[in-house]
C-alpha cells in the first residue's frame, strides 16, 4: 500500500529537518536518539513514509528509530535528488528547503520501502570498512618502503607495516566471528565462497556492502553495483556502451573475483576468451565476467543453493 503522506528529512551531523507534506509543517530535531524517538512516535506507520538522502552514518539513528516504530522509509542518492531539485527550478538551498524537496521527490516517484537495518550487517560494514582503510594505509607504506634508502626509515616503515599486518589479521578474525554468530549470515557466506573466484575477503565485502543480493533482478543488481552498460548514442554519435555509477568497493571485489575465476574455472575462462576475441578488449571481457559472477551470486543467494 502506497503511503499518502511523504515526510522529507534533510540530515546533518547535528540535526534533522523534517517537512510533513500533509500539514505543511517544518520541524528541526537534534540528531540524538531521544529527540528522534520523540518525533518518530508522532508518525503514523500506516500513513507516513520518510524520504531521506543517503548520508553515511548520520542517518543511522533515524533508520533504527523508524524501523523500531514500523514507519517505512527510503534513502536516495544525493546526486539524483539534487538533479530533481534543479528540474523544479529551485535555486535557493537550505536544510528546510531540502526537506521540502525530498517530500516532493517521494510523492513524485513513490519509492519502495527499505528493509529494516540489521545489526550484524552494520557491524560487518563497519569492520570491513575499517579493514579497507588499514589495507590502503599498508599499501601506501609499502610504496614508501620501496623508495626508502635510509636505514632508520626502512626499519620504521617495516615496523609500521608489521603492526598493520597484525591489526588486519585481528580484524579479519572479528569479521569471521560476526559471520559465525548469525546463522543466516554464516549460511550466506558459505554459499558465496562456493562460487569460483570469490575469496573470503570478497564474500564478507559483499555481505557488508550489498545486502540487496538475492532480492533484485539481474539487471537491477548489476545497475546497483555499477556493472550495467549504458548506451551513449545521439544523432551520428555512436559510442560504445559504458558502465557507470554504482558501489565502487563491491565492483572492485567482483573485478578481483573475476580475475581469479578466469584462471581457475573453465566455464568462466571460456566465456572470457570468447568475449575478448569478439570485442578486442580484455578489460571489457573481465568486466563482463564480473557481471556474470554477480548474476550467479544473485541467483545463488535467491535460491539458497551452492554453486554447481
Amino acid at each position: 500500500m502506497i503511503a499518502q503522506n511523504y515526510v522529507g528529512c534533510d540530515i546533518s551531523k547535528q540535526w534533522l529537518d523534517f517537512f510533513d507534506e500533509t500539514s505543511g509543517r517544518l520541524r528541526r530535531v537534534d540528531n540524538q536518539a531521544d529527540a528522534i524517538a520523540a518525533y518518530v512516535a508522532g508518525l503514523d506507520p500506516s500513513r507516513d513514509f520518510v524520504v531521506m538522502e543517503a548520508t553515511g552514518v548520520h542517518d543511522r539513528l533515524l533508520r533504527h528509530a523508524l524501523a523500531k516504530a514500523g514507519v517505512p522509509f527510503s534513502r536516495h542518492n544525493p546526486a539524483h535528488t539534487h538533479h530533481y531539485a534543479k528540474s523544479t527550478r529551485r535555486r535557493a538551498k537550505t536544510d528546510p528547503l531540502d526537506a521540502r524537496m525530498l517530500s516532493d521527490y517521494g510523492r513524485r516517484y513513490q519509492p519502495e520501502a527499505e528493509p529494516a537495518p540489521r545489526e550484524e550487517g552494520e557491524r560487518l560494514q563497519s569492520l570491513a570498512g575499517h579493514r579497507d582503510q588499514l589495507v590502503a594505509m599498508r599499501a601506501t607504506l609499502k610504496k614508501q618502503l620501496g623508495e626508502a634508502f635510509e636505514a632508520i626509515v626502512i626499519t620504521s616503515l617495516k615496523d609500521l607495516i608489521a603492526g598493520l599486518d597484525a591489526r588486519i589479521k585481528a580484524l579479519e578474525g572479528q569479521i569471521a566471528e560476526v559471520i559465525r554468530q548469525a546463522e543466516d549470515t554464516a549460511r550466506d557466506y558459505t554459499l558465496m565462497v562456493s562460487v569460483p573466484g570469490v575469496s573470503k575477503v570478497g564474500a564478507f565485502s559483499l555481505l557488508a556492502l550489498l545486502p540487496e543480493l538475492g532480492q533484485r533482478s539481474p539487471k537491477a543488481i548489476a545497475a546497483l553495483v555499477g556493472l550495467a552498460p549504458f548506451d551513449n548514442k545521439s544523432g551520428k554519435l555512436n559510442r560504445r556502451s559504458q558502465i557507470q555509477g554504482g558501489r565502487s568497493r563491491v565492483r572492485r571485489a567482483l573485478y578481483m573475483a573475476a580475475l581469479t575465476a578466469i584462471r581457475t574455472c573453465e566455464r568462466f575462462k571460456a566465456f572470457y576468451t570468447a568475449l575478448a576475441a569478439r570485442s578486442g578488449s580484455k578489460k571489457l571481457a573481465i568486466i563482463a565476467v564480473a557481471r556474470k559472477l554477480l548474476v550467479v551470486l544473485n541467483a545463488i543467494m535467491r535460491d539458497k543453493t551452492a554453486f554447481a
